[in-house]
């Protein structure tokens, strides 16, 4: 699975003004909303309810909350980097700049778990997360995003 069959370009967000956590989940289940056409309380509703069983914060500053929605044709992510990190109750206890929000099917099992695996592993290759933290242009993040994997790092 690529980054590019989950990501889309205009599912790549800056954000400059999120200061929460819940703020941050607002706005990305707004995105999801646009690009999915569901309902944002309801994806809303599923990322809360999978982040009140644990954090989905990996440490380092980066956090990939995700949830199984009914009426999803397929994985999908949205991503959001912030410019001043927040609170998130990351395992390393250090605030969250990084984030990649993944939706799949109810009924999901492999397909949610490759995504959640390939968003990890990408995530926590340095070269990769300093090209995230350097950049404010969504369309320069979305191609880092989306680089085939041997180009981006290694595996």
């Amino acid at each position: 699975m690529e980054m590019a069959d989950i990501l889309a370009e205009h599912a790549v967000l800056t954000c400059t003004d999120v200061t929460s956590k819940r703020q941050l989940f607002e706005m990305l289940a707004e995105k999801a909303a646009e690009i999915t056409g569901l309902a944002q309380a309801d994806i809303l509703a599923a990322i809360v309810g999978r982040e009140e069983l644990g954090s989905t914060g990996l440490g380092n500053g980066i956090a990939i909350p995700h949830g199984k929605l009914a009426g999803i044709g397929g994985v999908v992510a949205v991503f959001a980097r912030l410019d001043q990190p927040i609170d998130f109750d990351a395992v390393d206890d250090q605030p969250v700049d990084l984030v990649m929000m993944l939706l799949a099917p109810a009924g999901a099992g492999a397909d949610h778990l490759k995504a959640l695996s390939r968003v990890a592993r990408m995530l926590r290759t340095e070269d990769v997360v300093d090209q995230l933290r350097h950049e404010n242009d969504p369309a320069r993040l979305y191609a880092i995003l989306t680089a085939p994997l041997e180009d981006t790092y290694a595996a």
